[in-house]
């Protein structure tokens, strides 16, 4: 590839891209649940390799690991589930909550325009109308999305106990596609990788822990109703980077309205939302995580949006990871080196315009003060 044209090189690797795209997107079903099976894989690692030093057979060594992500996962399942629950007995409560709201912004939209009070129930009947023909059109694919789940669930540990099994087969496969004086690259490689996926991970675990004792625990104190489940939905949502804290903070205002007809409370929530994200963004995480690799905020957005229409909610969170093991793949390799600095946030001091040495692929000086 080195004896090719600059513009055949560069044709190759932009139809290789929209290969993969190609290719994760009719294949989507069977690829991701591979990609999470292959992130959960290196996570357990660890715990494989403790036990196979404490000399457990190795079926045992790989199955008690997954028998433990089963049980922590159930248990997740079960606080959850738990938490809906005391939010369906308080439905009659939260039904005389909404119709307040209601009447409250039917009366204030009256005193500011001419949309009388008959023409806005009209408005509101027609558009319930439209919602609950688009809530019979989701209610018809459900099945299908509900059975999609099982089999992702069902090929899981399967996928994981495969992945840990053969674990040296495929390990010699990535060796065996690099001459042998590139291997300690290689190996320098999967090593960083490894660290990027488990930090990141096992980081977001944290992340779901902390986030839900803080959030809950303060707005609990504070004596805000379902304070747990806002803070358990907003630590779960807040995994997909950038879009999960929006929609966080809308569920939990729409939760803070419905079990109360002030609305003190949704200032509070909001509130304590900010604070704990902002001591989250910029004390906890960084510490926790403690990666190398950075991504820019573009392609961090662009992943999540790219990966959430690919494969919905699994896409959005498999992302960032994902793009983070091309970077540490891209920098090192002289062919795709570019990408690797397209894909990071480590901006050159001067202008690539005015100064030719940023234009070249050698390691330059960033805003940061490190060499890239």
């Amino acid at each position: 590839m080195t004896d090719m044209p600059l513009t055949v090189k560069r044709s190759i690797e932009l139809l290789g891209i929209v290969l993969v795209i190609a290719i994760l997107v009719v294949a989507n079903n069977i690829i991701m649940p591979v990609i999470m099976a292959f992130f959960i894989s290196i996570v357990l690692l660890p715990v494989y390799r403790f036990l196979i030093k404490h000399k457990f057979p190795e079926v045992a060594a790989i199955i008690l690991p997954i028998l433990l992500l089963a049980i922590f996962l159930g248990l997740i399942i079960w606080f959850f589930s738990a938490q809906v629950g005391i939010l369906v007995n308080d439905f009659p409560q939260i039904k005389h909550n909404v119709s307040v709201h209601l009447n409250a912004l039917s009366k204030w939209i009256s005193s500011i325009s001419d949309f009388s009070t008959t023409e806005q129930v009209k408005f509101i009947n027609e558009k319930s109308n439209d919602l609950l023909g688009v809530a019979g059109k989701a209610a018809s694919g459900a099945a299908v999305t509900l059975s999609s789940i099982f089999v992702f669930v069902g090929l899981l540990p399967i996928y994981i106990y495969l992945m840990l099994f053969y674990k040296d087969i495929l390990l010699r496969f990535i060796f065996m596609w690099f001459k042998p004086d590139h291997h300690p690259k290689v190996k320098e490689a999967i090593y960083e990788t490894e660290a990027i996926i488990k930090n990141y991970l096992v980081g977001l675990l944290i992340q779901v822990t902390y986030m839900t004792i803080l959030l809950g625990g303060i707005l609990l104190l504070i004596g805000i109703k379902h304070a747990l489940l806002i803070g358990v939905i907003f630590a779960i949502l807040n995994l997909i980077p950038y879009v999960g804290a929006l929609i966080g903070n809308l569920i939990g205002v729409m939760l803070t309205l419905t079990s109360s007809t002030e609305l003190w409370p949704v200032v509070t929530v909001l509130g304590v939302i900010a604070v704990v994200q902002f001591l989250d963004n910029n004390i906890l995480m960084p510490r926790i995580v403690g990666s190398k690799v950075k991504i820019n905020a573009l392609f961090a957005i662009l992943g999540v949006i790219i990966g959430g229409s690919i494969a919905g909610v699994s896409g959005m969170f498999l992302s960032m990871p994902l793009i983070a093991v091309l970077k540490v793949i891209f920098d090192r390799t002289q062919t795709f080196k570019q990408w690797g600095v397209l894909l990071g946030d480590e901006r050159p001091t001067k202008s690539p315009m005015t100064f030719p040495t940023f234009r070249k692929k050698k390691a330059v000086a960033t805003k940061a003060g490190t060499e890239k």
